[in-house]
């Protein structure tokens, strides 16, 4: 899984600004109703919405907004209908996407997901194309200030853990399977160390390496994307080589 924490690295920066912009708060109240509604507004039995709410704990999100996105979920309040739907395509030098979108308005997403990509050099492709490459894994990120690589694998072999990639230079990013993402979070609690980004991830099989050029016109796509308020989140198969990253970081 070479390359995945060099990808983090730059969603990590994208996120702050993300959270700037004022549409994180949106894209975690479509999740918080939307894991609701499927698994109930218990999230000791909904581990999806145990999962949303503590993302969005993290986030400084008020109890008050994450208590009415349950109950809009679970229809104790009014609110809107989200219909979740998962796009694919392709973006510059044939980096694979997926793009997964909360909607209360089909049409309106797919005509500005493809306007989105017309304009950055990518396409829709059709359901299938790309989603062989990935499988959905659990994830999650440690510093490398907070443990070293032996301790988190002494930690979390019995836990699930599948991979430690470390290739970022200040975190080490966890890989399980989705079952096991709670036993790895637990693990690392006990042991007093935190845990950052824990999430249900689109791993990617193989990558694509991308110098600077590429890599910039697949990020300013997947920015684009992302700035739309019915993408919840987008997964691609790119890998930043260190030369890349060294420009990008410039």
């Amino acid at each position: 899984m070479s390359g995945h924490s060099k990808w983090a690295t730059i969603k990590r920066k994208k996120a702050v600004t993300d959270q700037k912009r004022g549409s994180l708060f949106t894209k975690l109240v479509k999740e918080i109703t939307i894991a609701a509604k499927m698994g109930g507004g218990d999230p000791s039995g909904n581990p999806r919405l145990r999962l949303a709410i503590d993302t969005a704990r993290d986030n400084s999100m008020p109890m008050d907004n994450i208590q009415r996105a349950v109950k809009k979920g679970t229809g104790e309040l009014e609110g809107v209908i989200w219909d979740e739907i998962t796009y694919e395509g392709y973006g510059p030098a044939g980096i694979a996407l997926i793009i997964e979108t909360a909607t209360d308005n089909r049409n309106r997403t797919v005509a500005d997901l493809r306007h989105i990509m017309s304009r950055n050099n990518g396409s829709l492709g059709e359901s299938g194309s790309v989603s062989w490459m990935f499988q959905r894994k659990g994830a999650l990120e440690v510093s490398r200030s907070a443990a070293t690589e032996d301790l988190l694998m002494e930690l979390l072999l019995d836990a699930g853990l599948e991979d430690l990639n470390s290739d970022d230079e200040n975190y080490f990013n966890v890989i399980t399977d989705i079952k096991d993402l709670e036993s790895a979070k637990k693990a690392l609690e006990a042991a007093g160390i935190a845990y950052e980004n824990a999430k249900i991830d689109l791993v990617p099989e193989n990558y694509i390496e991308l110098e600077a050029e590429d890599a910039r016109k697949v990020i300013k796509l997947i920015d684009a994307l992302e700035n739309n308020d019915d993408v919840q989140v987008v997964y691609s198969n790119m890998e930043i080589s260190e030369s890349a990253m060294n420009s990008l970081n410039e």
